[in-house]
């Protein structure tokens, strides 16, 4: 069904692009990097998925031209852009004031790991350039003269975060399991836990400082 809604070649130029994104470090990739340091394999997948959740909303949004508000309302995006960051900031706090027991994994347990899920939801969902990002890149790969050009559209979205999934699912189990392997020493834990919030602040920097 799919081929009808989708130009071939198109698509085939979209997965190529769409997957030399994905596997491009970037703000998503080492957010997972730093919660599966912090919390181990099935908290860094777990935050994966979040952040993939995040980005089928973004895609979506966009599918039904709400995304459009922020390219024209500057206010509404800072003001996004601004909280965050304030988010980041609070998740930076909270790994720098974990001291890291050795062979403790603080993000393990149940709710540990549905809040790795909601917190990658959040941190995907408070970055406005994801928004700006589907608004720019998706419809370069719609063929207007094929019709159905939401269908197209959400076609994409959904090739995007699953190629997203994929690769930072992967990440997030990697750095989990040499974080598990690390945290057998308090100094190491602790270290993980430093270099989570580093990451953390990090990204609340870029956040604000790199406006677009």
């Amino acid at each position: 069904m799919m081929r009808f809604m989708v130009d071939p070649s198109l698509y085939a130029a979209f997965v190529v692009a769409a997957l030399a994104l994905c596997v491009t470090p970037g703000p998503d990739m080492m957010f997972i990097v730093a919660m599966g340091g912090r919390g181990g394999p099935a908290t860094g997948v777990l935050a994966a998925a979040g952040v993939a959740t995040g980005a089928l909303t973004h895609a979506v949004a966009a599918m039904l031209g709400l995304s459009a508000l922020f390219a024209t309302l500057p206010a509404l995006y800072h003001a996004l852009r601004w909280a965050g960051a304030a988010y980041l900031l609070f998740l930076a706090v909270r790994s720098f004031r974990d001291r890291g027991e050795p062979g403790e994994e603080p993000a393990s347990a149940g709710p540990g790991r549905r809040r790795a899920f909601v917190q990658g939801v959040v941190t995907n969902l408070l970055n406005p350039k994801v928004i700006l990002f589907n608004i720019a890149f998706l419809p370069q790969f719609v063929n207007p003269s094929l019709g159905h050009p939401m269908a197209q559209f959400l076609v994409l979205g959904l090739t995007l975060v699953l190629l997203g999934l994929v690769v930072d699912g992967a990440v997030g189990l990697l750095s989990g399991r040499l974080a598990r392997l690390l945290r057998r020493s308090r100094r190491v834990a602790r270290g993980l836990n430093l270099f989570s919030g580093t990451v953390f602040t990090g990204l609340a920097v870029r956040l604000v400082a790199v406006p677009k």
